[in-house]
């Protein structure tokens, strides 16, 4: 790990870099790509919504690589600074080998442990439905169930829990230095590792889609740019208890307004 505790910054902008920056942009443009074009076409409301003869397989899975596709264009910008410092780190540790492998299958298992996510999401949105909970737009019809998630995740924002895991997304170099592991299989497990503190700080966010409306392109939107500001800026812990704030009048308007 020799390699690894001599890094101290990214670096300047080599190629290689530039390689890496420009397939994980393209990968997290392409799933906008998708979400703008299924929206525009109402493509998001047919696969949010069962036919009339309600859900089978096929519309399932369909559901979850919806899911999956909305989760990787949420939550991949945000990931840019480790990923960077991990191919940094594999081209340190194996100055012989190219780092793009090994720097996939990291953001190939952060991106896994999302899909798990979004596999309890596809399974609640069943059930949620099926129950009569959800309206056409995906939305949760009780008001007073709404007002209640939002209040979990205002407070949530302000726990120790949501800031040690929100510490770890904002720290890539201590990330990568206490958990470093070689390989293939190690990067696999790293790119595990940081998609389940990423989830510990985010997940509370993500069920808000259930709030407002599972295919709401503003409300994706907005909540991936409150992911960027949290894990990015300098002052991403204040924005993080702002936003908490905020949620927390929010839900306290829908259950007493």
């Amino acid at each position: 790990m020799k390699a690894a505790a001599g890094v101290r910054r990214h670096g300047p902008a080599t190629p290689e870099r530039r390689a890496i920056l420009g397939w994980l942009g393209a990968l997290a443009a392409l799933c906008w790509a998708y979400l703008l074009y299924e929206g525009a076409s109402m493509g998001l409301m047919d696969m949010a919504r069962p036919a009339a003869g309600g859900w089978g397989w096929s519309e399932l899975l369909l559901l979850f690589a919806m899911w999956v596709i909305m989760m990787a264009a949420m939550m991949l910008p945000a990931t840019a600074p480790v990923v960077l410092l991990v191919a940094q780190v594999n081209r340190l540790y194996q100055p012989g080998r190219s780092p793009y492998r090994r720097t996939a299958l990291f953001v190939a298992g952060y991106l896994g442990a999302w899909a798990g996510f979004s596999l309890l999401a596809t399974l609640a949105q069943w059930g949620l439905h099926e129950a009569g909970l959800m309206d056409d737009m995906m939305a949760a019809t009780s008001r007073g169930a709404g007002g209640l998630t939002l209040v979990a995740a205002g407070v949530y924002q302000w726990t120790p829990l949501k800031h040690a895991c929100l510490r770890r997304c904002r720290s890539p170099l201590s990330f990568v230095l206490a958990g470093w592991r070689p390989g293939k299989r190690g990067a696999l497990r790293m790119g595990l590792g940081l998609g389940a503190w990423c989830l510990g700080c985010c997940w509370l966010l993500m069920v808000l889609l259930f709030v407002a409306g599972v295919m709401n392109l503003a409300w994706i939107a907005g909540l991936s740019v409150l992911v960027l500001l949290e894990k990015l800026l300098p002052e991403g812990a204040w924005i993080a208890r702002a936003a908490g704030v905020a949620l927390l009048v929010w839900g306290g308007l829908m259950l007493f307004g």
